[in-house]
């Protein structure tokens, strides 16, 4: 697996207010459990999520942290942003990531460019994943609130819990 990473994800999530990218990771090298926050800059409801997920993830800045989070998890995390910003409720985001995220039974595979195919073909693999792992898994997006210094009221944040696992 060649040298192991210094840093190592453990959840993901979004804040909304101001718009942030929020990591909470593993030092490994000092073995502490710390928060990075990575604001959300230029970002609207016409954003290109998958756009915005590759140029976050390739951030210099950022690169070493984000490399145990998938590109899918870090758009869904922008879906939801966006989704907020054109005053959808979470569920509302949520169910529509999860339709785009949907393979239709009776749509040929033929027909589809290999980005597409690749797309579909990640997202089988990610249901076989998420089935195969555990099935009473309760819903993946929840809020949690971190303690903040008290001047620094921030909105609860959105986690993403298919980031939670071991890594």
């Amino acid at each position: 697996a060649g040298a192991t990473m210094t840093f190592s994800a453990r959840k993901c999530g979004v804040c909304f207010q101001p718009p942030s990218i929020i990591l909470i990771y593993k030092d490994n090298s000092r073995d502490k459990t710390r928060q990075r926050i990575m604001p959300i800059r230029n970002f609207s409801t016409v954003s290109d999520c998958s756009r915005a997920a590759e140029e976050l993830k390739n951030n210099p800045r950022h690169k070493a942290y984000l490399e145990g989070v998938s590109l899918r998890q870090l758009q869904k995390l922008y879906i939801l942003l966006r989704g907020h910003l054109k005053g959808e409720s979470l569920a509302e985001s949520l169910q529509k990531f999860q339709q785009e995220e949907t393979i239709d039974p009776e749509e040929d595979m033929n027909k589809l460019d290999d980005k597409e195919l690749a797309k579909r073909k990640s997202i089988m693999d990610e249901l076989f994943e998420k089935n195969r792992k555990k099935k009473d898994d309760p819903d993946f997006v929840y809020n949690v609130e971190v303690e903040f210094p008290q001047d620094e009221q921030l909105e609860p944040c959105v986690w993403d819990m298919e980031s939670d696992e071991e890594i």
